[in-house]
């Protein structure tokens, strides 16, 4: 299943930013390992005010329960606020319609 994610990132006051790049180098890594894993499907970047951290993820997971295990294993959830929602296919998806024609050829 595919979920939509809305991730906010609020460093606490005070936070070295040491602390901060070793977090946010280690964040990139284990993004790695989930894209090869194929959790992690895309990431954006919205448009950010300042100060703010903030991502758009489309994430695969069997259900949400492993979705929410995926995102705690990312070094920086300890400070994130995340939103999640569920997707299914809508019939008018190029892609669904693809798999479609391909699962049901016409005889």
């Amino acid at each position: 299943m595919e979920y939509l994610t809305d991730m906010v990132t609020r460093v606490p006051e005070g936070t070295s930013s040491t602390k901060v790049d070793e977090l946010r180098s280690a964040e990139a890594v284990r993004a790695s390992e989930l894209t090869k894993a194929g959790h992690l499907v895309r990431l954006w970047r919205p448009p950010l005010g300042p100060g703010e951290w903030r991502s758009i993820g489309l994430f695969r997971a069997t259900d949400e329960g492993e979705l929410r295990d995926i995102l705690a294993s990312l070094p920086l959830h300890i400070w994130m606020q995340v939103t999640i929602t569920p997707l299914t296919p809508h019939p008018n998806d190029p892609e669904y319609r693809a798999l479609q024609d391909m699962n049901n050829p016409q005889t």
